[in-house]
Order: structure tokens, then C-alpha cells, then sequence
């Protein structure tokens, strides 16, 4: 058999050669609905801008795309308005900043962002709102306390996470930069970083939401493992005063992770060639099947990682952990670390091979956001090595299944994406290389049913 190759019906084998399968951890139960609440009008961050002085300087009232209700009505998205514990309401990001985008002019919760310009320093913005509630409301008051936080994990992560094309995610980077102001055993801060912060900012294109049902570990390098809802809690280490907090955001994420679980892909809305399909599901069974999983009423998912020797495919997201290992060490030795609930981080040499449940949503391609449709993904001599997109998410191409671009020849712009960077890179996974046309085009067809 190939490297993803599996004959239908064909259990997968516990072994293959260049890969590991990640076995699954025991995971908390909770309540679904509780956690969308908590999703739309939680304190995940408890510190924000006071919302008296957020709306001062904008003005505009946003469309209501989560039907939010209260002061949340109008506030964008990627913002809730929480009353912190000295009565202050806030304004303040929420895991939508990177879990929800719209697609086709709609919003999608669980789709990840992939639109957000993280060129910008965002430190400057936040020294000029410091002086502006400082002169409104002096340093000793209560909303100067609501907010200072928030500035504060701001300005420490600012010049660390600047990406070189807009689009893709500073994830691991910002983790990088808040773990280095925290102590490891109360999670309390640090106005000095306990070890240097990388050099290197790794781009990743943010995971759809609705995949996490079916994964054993989290992230890209199944870096994640244990419980779930513990490593997703370390999202509020921007602005939390200590572990007090962490305990409280913690009792919360069971119930979003619970959520997050009931997600579904959205189908594709175009017309799908029932008999092309066909043809390219046993194609797909034939030659992906082995990493990426089976689908329909015997579904499969191996949670296989393909070492960096085999996929071929961009090596400093997975090399970073090893270069720099004082961050998973950190993480280890951490309260997140710690009984009951504990979760790790357990860095690999490879990435792990994701389900595709509604894949076709999820344009850009490779865990760095590096090949525009998944045309190019399964016809390697044809990626772009500069590419540039609209970021209108209605520009969609439902002949090559990804964003429409256009040709670049350098790096003119931010909005051009440049796979010439050291972790920006748009080679490997060149299985589909080994396909003709007309069983790509199968494939293709196959993959928008999915």
C-alpha cells in the first residue's frame, strides 16, 4: 500500500512506517448549552475596556451576527461585555477573535479566522488607551482596574507575534510570550520574562472547530494531550490575575468543550456531481484513507502523526517545541499540568494528519495557511510560491475548492502571501502528485460531500 492508502473496509493497521497513532485520554463531561452561553457572554477574559469608553471611540454598532442580547447586543463577534469582580463592565476578545469567520457572506462558529491582519505592532494602540483612561479616570480607580490587565498581557506579547502576511495566526508564539510573564505554580505575573522569547513567529492557519470530536490530541503537532477542556482554559493566561481565576475559567471550558463537540461542518452549497464523486470516494479510500480517516456510516479516524520525513511539509512549527523546550517544560510543571483534569505538552518530530470534515470550508491549506485551494494541495507543481487573495470570504472558487488568487512574482504587500519565509513554506504532501487529472478532479468532487 502507499503511505495513504487503505482498500475500503480495511481496518487500519496499528503500525505504519513513519508515522505514530496518538491514543485517545479520558475527557470530562458537560453541558452543551451552558457553553455556548458561556461562548457568548462569558468572562473567559475578565479584563477589558470599559465599555463607556469602547463605545466613545466606536461609534458604529455592528450587525448583531450572534443574535446576542444586553450590553453584547452590537459589539462585534470577537467581543463580549463582562462585569469584572469590581463591577466594571468591559469589553473584551472572547475564542471567537480566532474561531468564528464568515464564509458566503455568513458567520460560522467553529470556522477558524483566517482574515485577521496580525502584521500590525497592536502595543502602540494600547499605550495610547492606557493615557486615555488614565487622564478619564485617574490609575487608583475602578475601571483603571478593569482594564490595566488587558493592556498589560497586550503590550507584553505585541512585539513578539508580528506575522509577515496577514491571514495566518500567531497561536504558539502568544503562548510563548505569556508563559515567559508567568510563574508556573500560581499562574500569578511576571513584569519581567523568566526565560528569552523566541525570535521566530510560526504561522498556523486556525483549525475548524467542529474537528476537535474526533482528535485524541490538539494542535497541529498534536502538542495537546490529556484534557481537553484544561488546554483550552490556558487561553484566559492574558489577562488573569493568577490560578484563582484559571480554577473558575476552567469549570467553564467542560461545558464549551462539550459544545464545541455538537458541531457540525457546513455543506457545501454548490451542486455536487453525485457520479463524480462516487468515483473519487474509492480513489480517496484507495490513497488517503490511511492518514486522513473514512467517512460516511463507518467512519474512521486513526489520529496518525507523519513524521517531518515523510509529510515533507513546512519543519519549524514542529521544530520549535524541540529548540525551544523550556515552554512545554514550563507548561509541564505547571497548574495546568496538575491533578485532577491534568493536561500536557508532549512536542512531536511531525503533524498530525487531520480529519476532513468539511474541508471544503476551510481554505487555506497546510497547517501554515500556504496553498490557496485544495486544487494546488493535490497538484504540488502548481502551488504559487506568492499568492494573493481578496479577503472577501464570498471570493470563493468552487471549481478549485479554496480562495480565489491571483499570481504574484515577490512579496510586495503584507496581503501577499510569500512561501519563499522560513515557516511559511508550501511544500510536501505531494501524495496527490501520484494521481492523474480526471482522478483529482474525482477527488475533489468527493471531498465537497464531506
Amino acid at each position: 500500500m502507499t503511505l495513504c492508502a487503505l482498500a475500503a473496509g480495511v481496518t487500519p493497521p496499528a503500525e505504519m512506517p513513519g508515522t505514530t497513532i496518538i491514543p485517545p485520554s479520558p475527557q470530562r463531561s458537560g453541558d452543551p448549552e451552558a457553553g455556548y452561553r458561556y461562548l457568548l457572554y462569558g468572562d473567559m477574559v475578565g479584563h477589558g475596556i470599559p465599555i463607556e469608553v469602547y463605545r466613545k471611540v466606536n461609534k458604529t454598532v455592528s450587525p448583531d451576527d450572534l443574535g446576542r442580547t444586553g450590553d453584547s447586543q452590537g459589539i462585534p463577534f470577537m467581543f463580549n461585555v463582562v462585569e469584572t469582580a469590581n463591577g466594571v463592565k468591559v469589553v473584551a476578545p472572547t475564542c471567537l477573535t480566532c474561531h468564528a469567520e464568515k464564509l458566503n457572506g455568513q458567520l460560522i462558529v467553529g470556522l477558524g479566522n483566517n482574515t485577521y491582519d496580525h502584521t500590525r505592532e497592536q502595543s502602540g494602540t494600547f499605550r495610547a488607551s492606557d493615557i486615555m483612561l488614565q487622564v478619564g479616570y485617574g490609575k487608583n480607580s475602578a475601571e483603571w482596574a478593569a482594564y490595566s490587565p488587558l493592556s498589560r498581557g497586550y503590550k507584553a506579547v505585541g512585539p513578539y507575534i508580528r506575522t509577515a502576511v496577514r491571514g495566518v495566526n500567531p497561536a504558539d508564539k502568544i503562548f510563548a510570550a505569556l508563559a515567559a510573564h508567568r510563574k508556573a505554580d500560581d499562574l500569578s505575573w511576571l513584569d519581567e520574562p523568566q526565560f528569552a522569547i523566541p525570535t521566530e513567529v510560526v504561522p498556523t492557519d486556525v483549525p475548524a472547530w467542529w474537528l476537535l470530536k474526533k482528535k485524541n490530541a490538539l494542535y497541529y503537532n498534536a502538542l495537546g494531550r490529556g484534557d481537553f477542556a484544561r488546554l483550552s482554559a490556558a487561553s484566559g493566561m492574558l489577562t488573569m490575575t493568577d490560578s484563582t481565576e484559571a480554577r473558575r475559567v476552567d469549570a467553564h471550558m467542560v461545558d464549551v468543550i462539550a459544545w464545541i463537540r455538537t458541531l457540525e461542518p457546513p455543506r457545501y452549497p454548490f451542486p455536487i456531481d453525485a457520479q463524480l464523486a462516487a468515483k473519487g470516494q474509492v480513489i480517496f479510500e484507495d490513497n488517503c484513507s490511511e492518514c486522513h480517516g473514512s467517512y460516511g456510516e463507518t467512519s474512521t479516524y486513526p489520529n496518525r502523526v507523519v513524521e517531518l520525513a515523510t509529510i515533507g511539509t513546512d519543519p519549524l512549527l514542529a521544530e520549535v517545541y524541540q529548540k525551544y523546550p523550556e515552554y512545554h517544560t514550563w507548561y509541564n510543571a505547571s497548574w495546568y499540568a496538575q491533578e485532577p483534569h491534568k493536561a500536557e505538552l508532549a512536542p512531536t518530530d511531525g503533524y498530525i494528519a487531520p480529519p476532513l470534515d468539511g474541508v471544503w470550508a476551510t481554505a487555506p491549506y497546510l497547517h501554515n495557511g500556504s496553498v490557496p485551494t485544495l486544487d494546488d494541495l493535490l497538484n504540488s507543481p502548481q502551488r504559487p510560491a506568492y499568492w494573493r487573495r481578496s479577503f472577501d470570504n464570498s471570493d470563493y472558487d468552487p471549481a478549485k475548492l479554496g480562495w480565489r488568487y491571483t499570481v504574484e512574482t515577490a512579496r510586495k504587500k503584507n496581503e501577499i502571501y510569500d512561501t519563499t519565509l522560513p515557516g511559511y513554506g508550501n511544500g510536501g504532501h505531494t501524495f496527490g502528485d501520484r494521481l492523474s487529472a480526471d482522478e483529482r478532479r474525482a477527488v475533489l468532487e468527493y471531498l465537497k460531500t464531506l
